[in-house]
């Protein structure tokens, strides 16, 4: 297991992974989407569902989902600063800009778990440890 990730987006996770954790990896970042679609909030009880059900269970599952949910968490306040931010017009540009990026960089993640990598959002406040 990669200890460090620095920089890096993307981590190879070397053999061993079976192939239902990669699904569950993959379905951290996956679940982020129903926030985009139906449930409010849905972008971080999604992850924070899957983390909490398959973490003891997985250690890239347990990973991955930290990682998602501390991305999606980052994007909750992103979204809440670019709504404040409508009233001064510049917020009608950045809240369909955090939305997109969010949505472009959950299923960046989705498809390097499923490929078996640790997946490192760019810029993800890491609130869980």
């Amino acid at each position: 297991m990669a200890t460090d990730m620095g920089d890096a987006t993307q981590t190879p996770i070397g053999e061993g992974l079976s192939k239902d954790e990669k699904m569950w990896g993959m379905l951290c970042h996956l679940s982020s989407l129903l926030g985009y679609t139906v449930i409010p909030f849905g972008n971080v009880v999604g992850p924070l569902i899957v983390w909490l059900v398959k973490k003891d269970e997985y250690p890239f599952v347990d990973d991955q989902g930290k990682e998602s949910l501390n991305f999606q968490i980052t994007l909750l306040i992103a979204a809440v600063v670019a709504f404040l931010c409508v009233f001064v017009l510049i917020g009608f540009i950045l809240l369909p800009l955090v939305w997109l990026v969010g949505l472009i960089f959950s299923i960046i993640g989705a498809v390097s778990a499923n490929n078996g990598t640790f997946y490192r959002y760019p810029f993800a406040i890491r609130i869980i440890k």
